[in-house]
């Protein structure tokens, strides 16, 4: 049996590398060298003395004084891409997640793990108290579990507490057609377990055809100035960001902020008003966030912005097979399909379905927010018999639901 060959960086990319290793992540000095001298090849074999005129800060001063170094290190995450470990996506591919080009910062590579399709599907985030009660981690896994079989991807940070309950929520699938309906991104290196109990959880994301990213370079552990970098990538890839319990000084609420910064909404569910586990969330309602105490209000309330995703063409496939889907799949551990050419990949991967060629122009007509009758009669200009025939055939292909008279997509 033939393997795929996974192609090596080309010089461009090996230079992104370089410099993303080199100013040790930093958004602000690698935009600096790339905009001073027109790409990332040209900063890369640029002086140090050139770099120091720019203000560049002397630690990555002292990095760009040891190209070996540098190379080594670009030879040992080419390795780690060739042996499966973990795939690479640069923001000029068109694998590269459309609704994070959109946002101030945007990194200019993600280091990922699993199925890379779901970051073109439509995302709502779900964060919270790394401490909740027992109360939010019920609504946490109850929410994340109604929106994933609604057809959405349930992002979070893969922290301790909400973040963990949002995840399992949306992993609690017993149809393949909805597992692994969830995306973690980390606070960390990809290859950085944090916390270190939540291996198992990792693994089960991975498993069940989910998917893991992270900006920060291989080995980065845990810090106090990276998950707020995190937070902002939750927010920027996410339609929405639902807060389901949070102190006042939590990090979720910068993970609110960031996404009323991006132009989207933010959700919080309410609670007694003496838990001040929950006071982050008054503030975010007092402050102008949508009270919401049912995650069907979350979907009705996206359905504009799920339009405005599609308007981003084909950057962005929301909810749909994307080439980087691997239909091949088979269940094992952690390996990472890379997005140039996906490796003979073991992740078990579940695509999702594709209606019959006969139901497809009826199939398209459909979204994940529902549509009536009379609506989809009017869009197909089909004769009301045979359209109730085609939705009869797409609901017992399990590919659409009736939810209160509207069609929609599962």
């Amino acid at each position: 049996m033939m393997t795929a060959v996974t192609p090596s960086l080309s010089d461009e990319q090996r230079a992104i590398v370089a410099l993303w290793y080199e100013v040790n992540a930093s958004l602000s000095a690698y935009h600096k060298l790339t905009t001073s001298f027109g790409s990332a090849q040209l900063a890369w074999t640029a002086t140090v003395e050139a770099w120091r005129q720019l203000g560049i800060h002397y630690t990555h001063l002292k990095r760009h004084e040891q190209p070996a170094q540098t190379r080594a290190t670009i030879d040992k995450i080419q390795q780690a891409r060739v042996e499966g470990r973990y795939g690479l996506l640069f923001a000029d591919q068109a694998d590269y997640p459309a609704q994070l080009l959109q946002i101030y910062d945007p990194p200019p590579v993600l280091f990922y793990r699993g199925n890379l399709s779901r970051l073109h599907q439509a995302q709502i985030a779900i964060v919270g108290s790394r401490k909740p009660t027992a109360h939010a981690q019920k609504i946490t896994f109850d929410m994340a579990q109604y929106l994933a079989q609604a057809g959405y991807i349930v992002t979070s940070g893969l922290a301790m507490g909400v973040d963990k309950r949002a995840h399992l929520g949306a992993l609690a699938q017993t149809d393949l057609a909805h597992q692994g309906r969830t995306i973690g991104v980390m606070g960390t290196g990809i290859d950085v377990n944090y916390p270190n109990h939540h291996d198992q959880l990792f693994s089960q994301i991975i498993e069940q055809g989910g998917c893991i990213i992270s900006e920060l370079l291989p080995h980065t552990p845990p810090h106090k100035h990276t998950f707020p970098r995190r937070n902002r990538l939750v927010a920027g890839l996410s339609l929405a960001t639902i807060v389901t319990e949070a102190t006042i000084q939590s990090g979720s609420l910068i993970t609110a902020r960031l996404t009323s910064e991006q132009g989207k909404q933010v959700f919080a569910v309410p609670s007694h008003i003496d838990n001040s586990n929950a006071e982050g969330c008054h503030h975010l309602i007092r402050e102008g966030a949508t009270l919401i105490y049912h995650p069907q209000q979350v979907i009705e309330d996206v359905s504009s912005q799920l339009s405005h995703q599609r308007g981003f063409g084909s950057r962005v496939q929301l909810n749909k097979r994307t080439p980087s889907d691997n239909d091949n799949a088979t269940p094992s551990a952690q390996v990472a399909n890379t997005a140039e050419s996906p490796l003979p990949s073991t992740i078990a991967h579940h695509p999702d379905p594709v209606a019959p060629k006969h139901l497809q122009p009826v199939y398209e007509q459909l979204d994940w927010h529902g549509q009536d009758l009379d609506a989809l009669l009017l869009a197909t200009t089909l004769e009301a018999p045979v359209l109730i025939g085609q939705l009869m055939e797409l609901e017992l292909l399990g590919l659409i639901s009736v939810q209160g008279g509207r069609y929609l997509r599962v």
